[in-house]
């Protein structure tokens, strides 16, 4: 019998205790669980000690992605077995993007600001060159939804392997030589030391002058300030941004008044979008963990996601 813990108590326990039952196991305090179902992401502070006083907990399932919160923690428990979201949102992100892509390349954000009659403007995403920063669970699911638009898609990641929908995969090393051609730019990667910063002035200079950048990863990934100026000095097309840096972005920002900006607050995967999404891979893993089969999601806490 598999003890599972669901914790801290919010609203998303109930959705996550019904998916630990779905998948065969018996929800339980932590002083008796083996596995910890962790509820809330905005409280990592609140898992350290749960897990220093219920040493009996071997595996933890984290809520998100990106795991940022509880690297540290990671990293001082290494005995601990450790699984996130990653791939779980992939699905609601990927189309997003879609969504912001093509809001920019038509100007949608240009239009729906305006109160009269205007001219013409935008470029068709059909036939694009897009260039896709990160090879996980987005770009997999954002591969097919591309293809309808006739893109010419390359993905630039740590491992060089075919992806499906992809008409070339290159290293992360090959950056530079992919954006003076990209007709769009898409950000979908883990937020590392190496990848923090990854777009910044020269990277910016590098793109042609109507390229769009769609940021779904982390704000983190592109220099705020030189992206702000690349936009004031419409050295780039625009940029589309469901993740900001800092963020929130407070109401003074100059991101904010930038007619070539399009800001989402963090909605690529809403609460009510993931939860039915967390608690399929919560089931899935429960299942797994019974069977004695490998866990979807492992953290790898060297490369931080």
């Amino acid at each position: 019998m598999l003890k599972v813990a669901v914790e801290p108590d919010c609203w998303r326990r109930q959705s996550l205790v019904t998916a630990v039952e779905a998948g065969g196991g018996v929800v339980a305090s932590p002083d008796e669980a083996q596995v910890l179902v962790w509820a809330e992401p905005a409280r990592a502070d609140l898992l350290p000690p749960m897990l220093d006083e219920n040493p009996n907990i071997d595996w933890v399932q984290l809520p998100y992605a990106g795991i940022e919160p509880f690297l540290e923690m990671l990293r001082s428990r290494p005995h601990l077995s450790w699984t996130c979201g990653k791939g779980v949102y992939a699905s609601p992100v990927a189309e997003h993007v879609l969504a912001l892509a093509l809001a920019g390349f038509r100007s949608i954000h240009t239009y729906a600001r305006a109160d009269r009659w205007s001219d013409p403007e935008g470029q068709n995403l059909i036939g694009a060159k897009v260039a896709i920063l990160g090879g996980g669970g987005i770009t997999e699911e954002l591969l097919p939804l591309l293809a309808p638009f006739r893109c010419e898609v390359t993905v630039i990641r740590n491992q060089v392997v075919a992806m499906e929908g992809a008409a070339r995969v290159v290293g992360a090393g090959d950056l530079h030589d992919v954006l003076p051609t990209a007709d769009l730019l898409v950000l979908a990667l883990a937020l590392t030391p190496e990848t923090t910063g990854i777009i910044g002035k020269q990277e910016l200079d590098l793109l042609p002058e109507h390229a769009w950048i769609v940021n779904v990863a982390r704000g983190g990934h592109i220099v705020t300030a030189e992206l702000v100026e690349a936009l004031r000095q419409e050295t780039i097309g625009g940029a589309a941004l469901d993740v900001t840096d800092p963020e929130p972005l407070p109401e003074d920002h100059p991101l904010w008044a930038l007619e070539n900006c399009i800001i989402t607050p963090h909605i690529g995967n809403t609460p009510e979008m993931g939860i039915p999404l967390l608690a399929e891979r919560v089931t899935e893993n429960v299942r797994r963990r019974i069977a004695g089969l490998p866990l979807v999601g492992p953290v790898d806490v060297d490369r931080g996601y």
